[in-house]
């Protein structure tokens, strides 16, 4: 429980027998969230402090890196620009006449080869913006920089390239280039910091309405540094994660000015509205997170905002500062901490651990990716390994449905879409069976010599070694996150619920988790109710109730609707004292959620308050794409789970003001887990 795990001594004997190394193993497997911390302890104390510390961005060093022959490359990161920098840097090198920059494009690349090579005779600089964004005529600059002939080119000629990471990149142009990264300002303090920086006093004080636009100035450039910096928590901060970009701050500035200037008095729904719904909202493409930014917008463009005492977000130094000068809020945003509390997000502080195990799981797939496929020493051969783990899930015993018996003792019938549902989920499964088992046995063949090894079962191998389900599998499968034995195991069990209901008739309880299209399940369920009472399945809706029970031990399906059971809670806790959602407990990012009853139930009345509409995922990415069925990959349903937060206005799916707090808790429940 230490906040300062990686530091803190093992039990002995083991803190004298392990060496540095064994002791991030064992941190690996029992604080996850502290393993990144504890890699870089290890690098500084191997290698040098040096390897861990990114070194201050300096272009005037770079340059003196690079020749006529030398290119200087800068590889983009998201919301960073390095333009204006090279500019700034031609005019102290006296070249800002003698500069030249393009944007790479569809029809750029011959503009581009005629300005490289005038470049070459004159020795002029030219910048060649966004490679990534002309693959086709990547070759071709190949080529021409392959082709330098240093007694022909001018000595003062300087190549510039500006390219996002790109597998498509000329490999030779990278390896012999003057590299350079610089990231874009991280953290809330630091991107109020780069807001304010650039304004003026005169910029302040020259509206008509200098302490409203002061104030509500703030609030953008707040509102702004919160959703850039909310992405670092991933799915819990964004379902997708979004590219925001000062472009979209400047543009709500300058809204703000202007409807400032036009209106007698402060229009805050039309500020919201454009800076919500057009200048941020433009890039959302998921409703649920464009519900969480208007929520957490709401927050500024509010009447209280003027008063001195409104506290904006959680925290002491959070408040509405009185309207002052550019030296007043600099001194203000200075005295704010580096590292943020989670809750001035509006998340729980459980949040920063999730954050933390993304770290380290997506650094732990960059270091399986980078092992080698030869192993030495005494130990087992990679081979052995493979041929072990395939054995392992062959004797699983994965079995096909026999289809035929299953539409016999389940015939298509009007009254009950339970047996089309049944029937779907069984081939859906045997798709899936039968290419696990096939696939395998073709790798034992292939290990063994006697058929050839081919890309796809060398994919499958490298997938197999690292505890990872095989693209060929996941491409047949239900979404899972899951590692290879937990992914198995987890098959294992939705095959045995589908037995059961084969064999025991449909089940009183549906485990919702074990469904492949649990959407075609929910449908089934609706279409079994407007058929028994003969009325349109369009006026019909959703009712929820959360049932106190143990699944187990209910014994007979309600009269109308369904009972569900194995989901998962993120983001907050149920509360079965209040029957409500409560805040979670320290360390605990998900709890099993009770048995929901889902009722059908025709014309229902919008509710007007104690509720929080929580989405339902089948895994913690969130994200989704739309399939060919017209639903979401990963978006289920959702419900209405009660809650003792303040809940206003009139209801909808995606209503900002029922239930704020939990909105951005980012409160959600999930069919799967990733373990």
């Amino acid at each position: 429980d230490d906040n300062e795990a990686p530091r803190a001594p093992l039990p002995e004997p083991w803190n004298e027998k392990l060496s540095s190394f064994q002791k991030l193993l064992v941190l690996r497997c029992v604080r996850g969230d502290k393993v990144v911390a504890a890699f870089q302890d290890f690098v500084g104390e191997q290698i040098g402090q040096r390897f861990i510390e990114p070194p201050p961005f300096d272009l005037a060093a770079s340059y003196k890196d690079a020749t006529c022959l030398v290119p200087l490359v800068f590889v983009l990161s998201p919301g960073a620009d390095p333009m204006e920098y090279v500019v700034d840097f031609a005019a102290e090198m006296n070249m800002s006449k003698k500069f030249q920059s393009i944007s790479l494009g569809q029809g750029q690349g011959p503009i581009a080869e005629k300005m490289m090579l005038a470049s070459m005779e004159r020795g002029t600089w030219v910048m060649l913006q966004n490679c990534h964004l002309a693959i086709s005529w990547m070759p071709r600059l190949e080529a021409i920089v392959e082709q330098y002939d240093e007694d022909t080119i001018h000595k003062d000629y300087r190549l510039w390239l500006t390219s996002m990471p790109s597998k498509h990149f000329p490999v030779s142009i990278l390896q012999n280039s003057a590299k350079m990264t610089n990231e874009p300002p991280a953290g809330v303090k630091m991107n109020l910091i780069g807001s304010y920086t650039p304004l003026t006093d005169e910029y302040l004080n020259k509206s008509s309405k200098p302490t409203e636009f002061k104030k509500l100035l703030f609030g953008l450039c707040f509102f702004h540094a919160l959703v850039q910096d909310r992405r670092k928590f991933g799915p819990i901060g964004f379902n997708i994660r979004y590219e925001f970009t000062t472009s979209d701050l400047k543009v709500s500035m300058l809204q703000l000015e202007a409807f400032l200037e036009k209106y007698d008095h402060v229009p805050y729904q039309v500020i919201e509205h454009l800076t919500g719904h057009i200048n941020y909202g433009g890039r959302i493409t998921d409703d649920w997170d464009r519900r969480l930014v208007m929520t957490m917008l709401a927050s500024f463009m509010t009447p209280d905002i003027l008063s001195d005492d409104y506290q904006l977000v959680p925290g002491e130094l959070n408040k509405s500062p009185p309207a002052g000068t550019r030296a007043d809020y600099l001194r203000l945003i200075h005295a704010m901490p580096i590292n943020p509390h989670p809750s001035m997000f509006g998340l729980h502080e459980n949040a920063d651990i999730a954050c933390a195990q993304n770290e380290t799981n997506a650094m732990c797939e960059t270091l399986l990716s980078l092992q080698a496929k030869v192993s030495g020493g005494a130990g087992k051969s990679r081979d052995d390994i493979l041929g072990e783990t395939a054995k392992g899930v062959l004797d699983v015993g994965f079995k096909t449905f026999e289809l035929d018996a299953v539409t016999q003792k389940y015939p298509l019938v009007y009254n009950e879409s339970m047996n089309t549902v049944l029937t779907q989920e069984c081939k859906r499964f045997n798709g899936l069976l039968a290419l696990v088992n096939r696939s395998l046995q073709d790798l034992l063949k292939a290990l063994k010599g006697l058929v050839v090894m081919s890309e796809e079962l060398d994919k499958m191998a490298t997938s197999l070694f690292n505890n990872q389900v095989p693209a060929m599998w996941a491409k047949m499968a239900y979404p899972s996150l899951k590692p290879l034995s937990a992914w198995v195991a987890d098959l294992q069990r939705r095959v045995d619920f589908i037995k059961s209901w084969i064999n025991d008739g449909i089940p009183p309880a549906f485990w919702i988790s074990g469904f492949f299209f649990p959407q075609a399940f929910l449908t089934g369920t609706m279409q079994n109710y407007a058929r028994k009472h003969v009325i349109s399945i369009d006026t019909i809706s959703w009712g929820f109730d959360v049932l106190e029970v143990d699944p187990a031990s209910i014994t007979e399906k309600p009269e109308d609707g369904c009972y569900i059971h194995g989901l998962f809670l993120e983001g907050a806790r149920w509360n079965s004292e209040t029957h409500a959602l409560d805040e979670s407990k320290p360390k605990t990012l998900f709890e099993s959620f009770p048995v929901i009853w889902l009722k059908p139930v025709p014309e229902r009345p919008k509710p007007t308050g104690g509720i929080y509409i929580c989405p339902v995922y089948k895994t913690l990415t969130r994200a989704g794409v739309l399939s060919t069925t017209g639903h979401s990959t990963n978006f289920v349903l959702y419900v209405e789970l009660p809650s003792t937060e303040p809940c206003s206005g009139l209801y909808s799916q995606y209503v900002e003001t029922f239930s704020a707090h939990w909105i951005k808790r980012a409160v959600a429940l999930f069919c799967s887990l990733n373990y």
